[in-house]
């Protein structure tokens, strides 16, 4: 090997072994909290919740026996932060900073090839954010209703979506009956609330 030879490998070496350190160092790096506010105490819409986890899709759902009033059907869909979806496959339930994101989108009809069922619009129609922080709010929980990038200011502790998620949610005032993928987990930490195992029980003998 010429000399120029060996001079070039070892500023390669040296490049390469710098390269690495750097990519390591960019690795270890925190990722950024899915959890984030403004001083005031806005949350800032999280910009990266679809490469969340999926957790499932809703259509015309409604809690209500009145009639809806809408003339066009609504998709919802539902993710949350992978570190609170991979404490909950641990332990049955939210860890604090969970974040459930749900994106609305409008269903279509006859679009493309489709010529029967409904499929989602591109255009979101809303989206609202429920936290779990417990050293911010009473609860432990929040709404949040998001507008674009615009921070949101969360709805009071006692407004309609905190009560009927206290009053119904399957695991720590979440919907987990509506989430397919993580009622085995309940069933098996036995984390579902008492109050929606005796509502699970009444609509049973009622049939």
């Amino acid at each position: 090997m010429t000399p120029q030879i060996r001079t070039f490998a070892a500023v390669l070496a040296i490049a390469l072994a710098g390269g690495l350190a750097a990519a390591a160092v960019s690795q270890a790096q925190p990722a950024a909290p899915a959890v984030s506010y403004t001083p005031d105490g806005k949350l800032i819409p999280p910009k990266d919740y679809r490469s969340w986890i999926y957790l499932s899709s809703g259509m015309d759902m409604s809690y209500s026996d009145a009639p809806g009033a809408a003339d066009h059907h609504m998709f919802d869909n539902v993710f949350v932060n992978r570190e609170a979806y991979a404490a909950y496959q641990k332990t049955g339930t939210w860890p604090d900073k969970t974040i459930f994101v749900l994106e609305a989108r409008m269903g279509q009809q006859r679009g493309s090839i489709n010529k029967n069922g409904l499929y989602q619009a591109p255009l979101v129609m809303g989206r609202e954010a429920h936290v779990k922080d417990t050293a911010r709010f009473k609860s432990g929980w929040a709404f949040f209703p998001l507008n674009g990038d615009t921070p949101g200011a969360a709805l009071p502790q006692t407004s309609q979506c905190n009560v009927c998620h206290e009053q119904h949610g399957a695991v720590d005032t979440t919907f987990v009956q509506f989430y397919p993928t993580l009622q085995e987990k309940a069933a098996q930490m036995k984390t579902y609330s008492a109050a929606y195992l005796a509502e699970e029980a009444a609509a049973s003998k009622a049939k």
